[in-house]
């Protein structure tokens, strides 16, 4: 499975491609950061990181694109750069029919590291373990997308498998919810 990780931002929207599949040794494919500059009009930017990611699909032929999903932060603003460079990653891997999914800045840590609160350290210095590198990639964005990449290639088999369950249940009538229930298990004292 090759995936193309995007870790979102309208200064810099970090690329990587990772390849492999759950349980094998991943190998890095390319990492990058797309910039832009702080002073050009939003429109511009954005075109930018079109741009940008379009070479990335062009060069490196991604089955699956893995985004960070926008989540809440005080500054609004940074949100908003976010959510745009997001869509824009989500744009471009639609347009051209690829697949993709969306990731907890937790997810990934939890993925990557085996705690969702980890920090920035911690997941390059993982992201440099796993992918068998002689240093963590920099920036921190260039890392992280490495880090979406390796999360999905990992999470994609059990959620394909819950995502078909899914619609086996509800291809024979039954009434299915978006979140499966997960069942209660008594430990007795």
């Amino acid at each position: 499975m090759r995936v193309l990780g995007v870790d979102p931002g309208l200064t810099r929207c970090g690329v990587g491609v990772v390849e492999g599949v759950a349980g094998r040794p991943l190998t890095m494919l390319g990492v990058g950061v797309v910039r832009t500059p702080a002073d050009a009009e939003l429109g511009h930017r954005l075109v930018a990181i079109e741009r940008g990611i379009e070479e990335w699909l062009d060069e490196h032929r991604p089955e699956f694109v893995a985004v960070e999903r926008v989540f809440s932060q005080h500054n609004v603003r940074t949100v908003m750069g976010t959510a745009q460079a997001s869509a824009v990653a989500m744009l471009c891997a639609s347009r051209r029919g690829i697949p993709v999914a969306l990731h907890t800045p937790s997810e990934v840590k939890a993925a990557v590291t085996g705690s969702g609160r980890a920090d920035k350290a911690q997941v390059g210095a993982m992201v440099t373990r796993l992918l068998r590198l002689d240093a963590p990639p920099k920036p921190a964005d260039a890392a992280d997308s490495l880090a979406l990449a390796i999360c999905h290639i990992w999470r994609a088999p059990a959620v394909n498998r819950l995502q078909q369950a899914h619609a086996a249940a509800a291809a024979r009538g039954h009434r299915v919810s978006r979140t499966p229930a997960v069942p209660v298990r008594k430990v007795p004292r």
